[in-house]
């Protein structure tokens, strides 16, 4: 629970709005409701997704210790973001920010062995099941699972390029295991994505 003294604002955010830059940190964020995208970019200015940060979780955590941010952290959705002062935390919520971090590091761990040892058509199923239960999903009228989100973004969550995860979306669809359609991509198949997530 978030206390009076250690909120400073809460903020809302259109989609697609940059919340932070790399940079001196001195505040925590709390996202309150929509999600966030935590994401830096390389010398050749290509994109890539660290994290998504979901209703109840953290980011700017560096200002803990003090130290230089160096991602952006962007709205996805329509977000509000809860501002706080780290030094006025209480046990209670020095605690939940320490098991946020814990399960951060556990996913970054899954992420870079995604990276290093699954096919680009394992890392792009998972994804799409981690979307699944994000506020970038939602559901149709036969109640299948709809994720509102681009090639290009698919691209920089599985460390890749718009082409090449085309070119799988394109074979997953093929195959009924999902529908893609312009910035959606409607899950069919969801044992089967988990089948491929775990090859």
């Amino acid at each position: 629970m978030i206390l009076e003294q250690t909120l400073i604002d809460s903020v809302s955010y259109r989609p697609g709005a940059v919340i932070l830059y790399p940079g001196a940190s001195e505040l925590l964020y709390r996202v309150h409701s929509g999600l966030v995208r935590v994401h830096t970019v390389d010398d050749d200015g290509n994109g890539l997704t660290l994290r998504y940060v979901k209703p109840g979780g953290y980011f700017g955590e560096e200002a803990l210790a003090g130290l230089e941010r160096s991602y952006f952290a962007e709205a996805v959705t329509e977000s509000v973001v809860q501002v706080m002062n780290p030094a006025l935390l209480s046990p209670e919520e020095s605690l939940d920010v320490t098991t946020h971090l814990v399960k951060a590091l556990g996913r970054a761990y899954q992420s870079i062995y995604r990276l290093v040892g699954k096919r680009l058509r394992s890392r792009i199923a998972a994804e799409l099941l981690e979307l699944a239960e994000t506020a970038l999903a939602t559901r149709d009228e036969a109640g299948e699972v709809v994720i509102y989100a681009t090639h290009d973004e698919l691209a920089a969550a599985v460390g890749s390029v718009r082409e090449t995860v085309t070119k799988v979306v394109g074979e997953l669809s093929r195959e009924h295991i999902i529908a893609a359609g312009y910035g959606k991509i409607r899950l069919l198949d969801r044992a089967a994505l988990q089948r491929i997530a775990e090859e």
